[in-house]
């Protein structure tokens, strides 16, 4: 199989419901399948594919027939597609709201060879790592898988309009528009806009003239390398990972007993308060926007632009290693966080 087709959308979530619904119709079945921490989109068929409470509370029954297994467990993924009534297998590739979760060896490679013997579509949400931010133009050719479909967004036009696409095997598209009385079964109104398709085709023409893909890697290498020799002395810091321009920073109780203490105390009060304030001191202090994994509130994400310097990213390392020494020899950071949980009315 290969990607020759497209449908062109506004969002990323449009994308994922596309998919969704193509699934469906090739396949006949109503089962998808998904993996545990994936964050794949907050409308209700995307919502179904997403195991977080957080994100699913209050919004009352989703898709009845979605069901999800631990990501990189190939036993439990083969249990599920064996009773051969998914349609669709919808993966990450790199899980990046679960904390930059970076697939066992032959995970997704494998997973596809039992999609296709299960006659399940294999689908991977490359939103957050596809468009060469991993290093090639998708984050699934680091494992040379071939995807029923593929769901790009976000930086496809360069963060400057909204768009979103899903591209699609010969197959998928002919199964869903399979005549002319059926060109119009699955559309948008501002599916094709020409802001949009020109704003992604210029991007492309950036990235693959510049070659940011290649750039991503040897940036991105060095960037985790200087990331691991300024944070190995704290204990706070329990690893950095990534591939390419997409990285996490993992944060852990310390053991030291006054830091413990400290940290704790604000982890209870909120999970993603300890993040916070390490984005709120990043931002505030030195300018520099981050954010922490929707789903994995201590890991720091890490994906400057694919054009960012080395002195950027130098001046970046320089900081973050401020912060943390500062959360570690400093009540300032405690002060700070204390400060910010006493104005938090409702969290």
């Amino acid at each position: 199989m290969g990607c020759r087709k497209g449908f062109f959308a506004a969002a990323a979530v449009k994308g994922v419901e596309a998919a969704i619904k193509f699934a469906r119709m090739c396949t006949r079945r109503d089962g998808l399948l998904c993996a545990k921490s994936a964050f794949h989109g907050l409308t209700a068929g995307a919502l179904s594919l997403m195991s977080d409470a957080f994100w699913r509370e209050g919004f009352g029954p989703l898709l009845a027939d979605a069901a999800m297994v631990p990501f990189g467990d190939l036993a439990a993924l083969e249990k599920q597609l064996n009773s051969r009534r998914f349609a669709a297998f919808i993966v990450e590739p790199i899980q990046s709201e679960a904390g930059i979760n970076i697939p066992p060896q032959g995970y997704l490679k494998e997973a596809e060879a039992i999609c296709r013997r299960t006659g399940t579509l294999f689908v991977v949400d490359e939103v957050q790592t596809g468009m060469f931010r991993t290093g090639p133009f998708l984050a699934g050719h680091h494992y040379g898988v071939r995807p029923d479909m593929v769901v790009l967004a976000k930086a496809l036009s360069g963060g400057l309009a909204p768009v979103g696409a899903t591209l699609m095997a010969d197959a998928v598209y002919e199964g869903v528009y399979s005549s002319l009385r059926r060109a119009i079964v699955h559309t948008s109104t501002f599916s094709e806009n020409s802001l949009s398709m020109r704003a992604g085709l210029a991007t492309l023409d950036v990235l693959e003239k510049e070659s940011l893909g290649a750039r991503a890697t040897e940036l991105g290498e060095e960037l985790r390398q200087r990331l691991r020799e300024e944070l190995a002395p704290f204990e706070m810091v329990k690893e950095v990972r990534g591939m390419g321009m997409l990285s996490g920073i993992e944060f852990g109780s310390p053991s030291k007993l006054v830091l413990k203490a400290a940290f704790e105390v604000f982890t209870k009060i909120h999970p993603a308060m300890f993040g916070q304030i390490v984005v709120m001191r990043m931002f505030r202090d030195k300018n520099i926007l981050t954010q922490i994994c929707g789903n994995n509130f201590m890991v720091l994400k890490v994906a400057p632009p694919l054009m960012a310097s080395r002195v950027q990213l130098n001046e970046f390392v320089v900081v973050i290693r401020g912060v943390v020494e500062l959360m570690h020899t400093s009540t300032r950071f405690w002060t700070d966080a204390a400060t910010l949980a006493k104005r938090v009315v409702k969290i």
